[in-house]
């Protein structure tokens, strides 16, 4: 089933990753950082079924290959915790085929961000065979139009004029000056530091004690990296993506789509169920399957309409003569209940079929997410050793340090894989933290239970199934063979009345949910239980109304010709 997944994360050495090792492991190459002097082979890695690099028309054709091109990336950024790159994650549709994923994918990648002057780097996955999923690493300097890195963020002074403050960039403030504005910079006024110009500090004799003038605290932004990094246009690539991925399975006549909404902005207030259909929405919305409680309540009813059952058939026993109108009544009273209690068992069926689907659907994600869990942990563990080990080794052995930072940069990118895994997973599972994962999983747990308790029941209603099918024969023998027309009579002139008692008792315990096709399911095979045609019972009512209507109009036969004359007309 297709799905949305899009997760977008951050490259930066502040993180302990780079752009060269988180590239190196997205296409399972080899490639050595000039940065840091470390070789990344992960030539042994699997799960790959295509990559590739795309540029846009400025960038020089060298960055084709991904090692040139992510090593000039680590040569443009100068602080240990600059940012290098901007990842990726989607979920491939698993419906459509290699070449489609492929095309999806480079079309998506050449309109959002290479058209937009990003170089883009990915690669498509899939370990298993059921989670084709591509990575997508992305440039996040721009680029000028002869191929060389645009800056970032530029240093912004905070002018003064006439005591308004206005912050210049270095290029802008040799205009600016020459208009009259001036830099602040730090003075000493007695014990206390402020900023003044130097015009101001002059001419009260102050001392200044910082050379940098003072400025805004992140400086100016490259007005195409601020929009590359806004919030609207991350929302922009999430609707894209979307959209991409519906008309491409809309192309190859897919009946599928996913929608890249959360469920809130999607107007979508219960949790999604495996199946549409009153008993899946009773479960979810009602909590019908998942709370003991509701299952107890529909035992008792049951119990109390056996209960009934049975101080009926126990008063008419004590009836000193078994009249053919007692033995109807009890028979229909029999039948009503043997109805109700087959309506509880396709019920329960049903019930458990959707307990079923659902457990299906939830297991091997629960079973995944907990193996990406302990995995997870022993990196995370792994990393921490690896660290210690690195601050205890003597920087007079700079082998070991390289053996140490190749180990951390591995174990980093195999710590954002599993990231990305758990919350695709997530995803899946529909939904947003651990914590929900873990409501998730006590729930699983639940409906494991239920299955127990239906299946318990179920055993109790076929026994009384039994019970009520041998006491409905032993009633039925009680008349004299002469007598089987007039109980058949006796009853077909009662059925209606407990088939409307019946129906108020199925509405009564089951409510809105309430499905007259079970209903006449259960009322069939109760007949073939019972060993009784419908069809002669159908058959006799036809002949008794056609005996009903002779009898009318002989003893008013002109007012019968005329209503049949007048249905006529």
């Amino acid at each position: 089933m297709a799905i949305y997944h899009m997760q977008a994360k951050v490259v930066s050495r502040g993180s302990g990753r780079s752009a060269v090792a988180a590239s190196a492991y997205m296409s399972c190459s080899r490639i050595y950082n000039d940065y840091d002097g470390i070789q990344h082979d992960y030539t042994r890695k699997h799960g790959l079924i295509y990559q590739e690099v795309m540029l846009p028309p400025m960038a020089p054709t060298k960055w084709k290959n991904r090692e040139q091109l992510w090593n000039a990336v680590e040569a443009a950024e100068k602080t240990k915790d600059s940012r290098l790159a901007r990842e990726f994650v989607v979920a491939l549709p698993i419906e459509l085929d290699k070449d489609s994923n492929i095309s999806l994918l480079q079309n998506f990648i050449q309109k959002n961000f290479v058209d937009m002057g990003m170089c883009a780097d990915f690669a498509i996955h899939d370990t298993d065979g059921h989670n084709p999923h591509a990575h997508i690493l992305l440039t996040v300097r721009p680029l000028n139009e002869n191929g060389t890195w645009q800056y970032k963020t530029e240093k912004e002074y905070l002018c003064i004029k006439d005591g308004e403050e206005k912050g210049f960039t270095a290029s802008e403030f040799k205009d600016a000056q020459k208009e009259g504005w001036e830099k602040q910079y730090r003075y000493k006024a007695g014990k206390k530091k402020v900023y003044l110009t130097p015009s101001a500090a002059q001419e009260k004799g102050y001392e200044r004690i910082d050379k940098h003038p003072k400025s805004t605290r992140y400086g100016r932004q490259n007005p195409i990296s601020e929009q590359w990094n806004s919030e609207e246009q991350l929302c922009l690539w999430r609707a894209n993506w979307a959209d991409a991925v519906n008309k491409m399975l809309a192309l190859n006549q897919i009946n599928a789509a996913i929608d890249h909404r959360s469920f809130a902005a999607q107007g979508i207030t219960e949790q999604p169920t495996i199946h549409e259909g009153y008993i899946a929405q009773n479960m979810e919305k009602k909590g019908m399957i998942a709370d003991r409680c509701e299952i107890n309540r529909r035992v008792r009813a049951d119990n109390r309409i056996l209960r009934e059952l049975k101080t009926q058939i126990k008063k008419l026993v004590q009836a000193v003569e078994k009249s053919i109108p007692v033995i109807a009544e009890t028979l229909e009273a029999i039948r009503n209940h043997m109805i109700f209690t087959q309506y509880h068992l396709l019920h329960n069926e049903m019930q458990k079929e959707v307990i079923h689907d659902w457990m299906q659907h939830f297991r091997p994600i629960l079973n995944k997410y907990d193996t990406i869990k302990k995995k997870l942990k022993a990196k995370v563990t792994e990393k921490k050793e690896l660290n210690v080990q690195k601050s205890k080794t003597s920087i007079l052995n700079p082998f070991q340090h390289i053996k140490l930072n190749q180990q951390l940069t591995t174990v980093t990118e195999e710590i954002e894989e599993l990231k990305s895994a758990k919350e695709q997973l997530l995803f899946q599972a529909e939904c947003s933290t651990e914590k929900d994962m873990a409501s998730l999983s006590r729930k699983y747990d639940q409906m494991d239970k239920n299955l127990d308790i239906l299946d318990s029941q179920d055993m109790a209603l076929k026994e009384q199934l039994e019970k009520d099918a041998v006491a409905f024969q032993e009633e039925k023998l009680r008349p004299k063979p002469e007598q089987y027309t007039e109980l058949l009579d006796a009853r077909i002139q009662i059925r209606p009345t407990f088939r409307e008692k019946l129906i108020e008792q199925l509405k009564g315990t089951f409510g809105e949910y309430y499905d007259y096709h079970y209903r006449d399911i259960a009322t069939h095979e109760v007949d073939d239980l019972n060993m009784e045609d419908p069809y002669s019972f159908s058959h006799r009512t036809w002949e008794l109304e056609y005996q009903r209507k002779q009898e009318l109009q002989k003893k008013h036969p002109v007012q019968s010709r005329q209503k049949s004359h007048n249905t006529e007309l």
